[in-house]
């Protein structure tokens, strides 16, 4: 099994594939200096396996690494992921 995550800004969404197939969505809006999660969603059938932490760790790594936009986490999700790991808290402070 091969688990990628993928920024798809045409679609405003970081995508988690699972050997090429979409397996969920974390998705966002661009707003000035932020990013704003709106949304994230696994496949039913893949929820309680931690997949919805990877995707979301490795889309705030990206922006993290790839950007100087803050986030806004509006998904009831990522914001308490958030809650959950201080470490990314600058995030939010930019």
């Amino acid at each position: 099994m091969s688990l990628t995550v993928e920024n798809q800004p045409d679609q405003s969404r970081y995508a988690l594939l699972q050997d090429g197939e979409v397996i969920g969505v974390a998705e966002y809006e661009l707003r000035d200096d932020a990013i704003v999660f709106t949304h994230t969603e696994v496949d039913e059938a893949k929820r309680e396996k931690g997949m919805a932490s990877t995707l979301v760790r490795t889309a705030l790594d990206d922006v993290r690494d790839n950007s100087d936009r803050r986030v806004i986490a509006t998904c009831p999700y990522v914001r308490r992921w958030l809650s959950e790991n201080p470490d990314y808290a600058a995030l939010q402070q930019r």
